[in-house]
C-alpha cells in the first residue's frame, strides 16, 4: 500500500493509504456484516483512510441515515483498531436535489448536533 501525508503542512505527521475506503452504500445496499468484512478486508491490505458521513447511506432516508457511521462504530469497538484508522465524516444540510435529508437547515447549533451524533455513532 502507498501512503501520502494529509495536508501541506512541513510538520504534518498523518500519513493515509492512498486507497480510501468509500461507505456510501452501507445501511441501504450493504448490512453491518458486510460493512465489517470489507472494513477487515482493506485493513488487511494496509488501508488505514475510511470516508464516511452522517447523510450516508444513498438514496438519503430518515430511517437509515447514520448507520454507515454505527457499522463502522460497531467494527471499532469488536476489533479495537481506532488507533490505526483515519476516519473522515462530513455535515450535511438540505439540498433543493434531495428533500429526504432529516435537517431542514444548516447553522451552529445543528452543525454541533451533527457532529455529536456522529461521534457517538463512530
Amino acid at each position: 500500500m502507498q501512503y501520502t501525508t494529509l495536508g501541506k503542512t512541513p510538520a504534518s505527521s498523518l500519513k493515509v493509504s492512498r486507497i480510501c475506503l468509500g461507505t456510501m452504500t452501507w445501511g441501504e445496499q450493504n448490512g453491518e456484516q458486510e460493512a465489517h468484512a470489507q472494513l477487515d478486508f482493506a485493513l488487511e491490505r494496509g488501508v488505514n483512510f475510511i470516508d464516511t458521513a452522517e447523510m450516508y447511506q444513498v438514496p438519503t432516508r430518515k430511517e437509515t441515515a447514520g448507520l454507515t457511521e454505527s457499522y463502522i462504530g460497531n467494527w471499532l469497538k469488536k476489533r479495537n483498531k481506532r488507533n490505526d484508522l483515519i476516519i473522515a465524516t462530513k455535515v450535511s444540510g438540505p439540498s433543493a436535489r434531495d428533500k429526504r435529508h432529516p435537517r431542514r437547515d444548516l447553522n451552529a447549533k445543528s452543525i454541533a448536533a451533527a457532529i455529536e451524533g456522529s461521534l457517538k455513532r463512530l
